[in-house]
């Protein structure tokens, strides 16, 4: 059974960081792409950004180029999700996503695993 488990959200300062892990269980973790997604209330589920364990690259939406860092620890099954800068905006559930996917997309319509999120608020 495909289980992930998301955490390290909480409140934090704006302009502070954050580091989110998603640790994954019951699958071949290096076949598949991770991806990252937020939800605000009020809003859609967006993407973030994601990581094809296969070859290791990730990918990012452009709103968090430069400020947001996906990386994967292969040996311990987690990926990572480094937040820096963060503004009031970027208060949402976050939530980690997995599938085995021939290309690697941040549309969660693509995913069929998800963890149960985590919340991250950002004060002004």
């Amino acid at each position: 059974e495909v289980q992930l488990q998301a955490s390290g959200g909480g409140l934090v300062q704006a302009g502070g960081s954050l580091r989110l892990s998603c640790a994954a269980s019951g699958f071949t973790f290096d076949n598949y792409v991770i991806a990252w997604f937020r939800q605000a209330p009020g809003k859609e589920r967006e993407g973030v950004a994601c990581i094809n364990n296969r070859d290791g690259k990730t990918y990012y939406m452009e709103s968090y180029k430069g400020r947001f860092t996906s990386s994967s620890d292969n040996a311990k099954n987690t990926v990572y999700l480094q937040m820096n800068s963060l503004e009031p905006e970027d208060t949402a559930v976050y939530y980690c996503a997995a599938d085995q996917l021939s290309v690697a997309v941040i549309l969660p319509q693509f995913y069929d695993h998800w963890g149960q999120g985590t919340q991250v608020t950002v004060s002004s």
